[in-house]
């Protein structure tokens, strides 16, 4: 594998992960509610789930999705019914700035319950699978050992994507700062009605047949 294909494979990854989606939505939303450090966990989350993603469609996982109707909806649903679940949620809130005596009104989060968040959201994400599956064989020389490439290219990916979503994590937890708690709020029920959204296309979206 080349260092050009590398590149070329770097920026069109950094172009499809600095799109908002669901795990980009939640490093904002944790970044403004527990801080850069924090919300470091959901990203680790994150990661996590790309490697997972990768070496799934490496064992061909991606091809059974795209084979199965069954299990491909199985998938999409979990996916489409946790996301709608996050959004809820934040569509409920009451603010996350910090209330008087310190104690901030999302204290009570767990770093357990903000990596696993982020892990959840993208391996019940039947597209992301689907995805992997068209994108990453672009750049595999299928001349060359394949388990190697597939390891460069989840380590690029994952690299990019944990930058991408500490960038995130950053605007929320200086943009909290210069609000007021009606802000605040207005934050989060943004980022539950995203991902409602994306919930619902999820919910709508159909596997591609020949």
């Amino acid at each position: 594998m080349s260092e050009v294909t590398i590149l070329a494979f770097a920026l069109v990854a950094f172009i499809g992960i600095a799109t908002p989606g669901p795990t980009v939505l939640l490093a904002l939303t944790n970044g403004s509610r527990y801080g850069v450090n924090r919300a470091a966990a959901g990203m680790v989350g994150a990661v996590l789930s790309d490697f997972v993603l990768i070496g799934a469609v490496a064992l061909g996982l991606g091809a059974l999705l795209a084979a199965s109707e069954f299990w491909f909806t199985v998938v999409k649903w979990l996916g489409a019914a946790y996301l709608a679940y996050l959004g809820v949620m934040l569509l409920r809130s009451k603010g996350t700035l910090e209330v008087p005596g310190g104690e901030s009104t999302a204290g009570a989060a767990t770093t357990r319950g903000i990596f696993m968040k982020s892990f959840l959201v993208a391996v019940t994400n039947p597209k992301g699978y689907l995805f992997f599956s068209a994108f990453l064989p672009q750049f595999i020389d299928s001349g060359l050992p394949q388990a190697t490439q597939y390891a460069v290219l989840a380590v690029v990916f994952a690299s990019i994507d944990f930058v991408v979503m500490f960038g995130y994590a950053l605007v929320g937890s200086q943009a909290v700062r210069f609000l007021k708690r009606s802000g605040a709020i207005w934050l989060d029920r943004f980022c539950g009605g995203a991902l409602l959204a994306i919930a619902g296309s999820l919910a709508l979206y159909r596997r591609a047949t020949n």
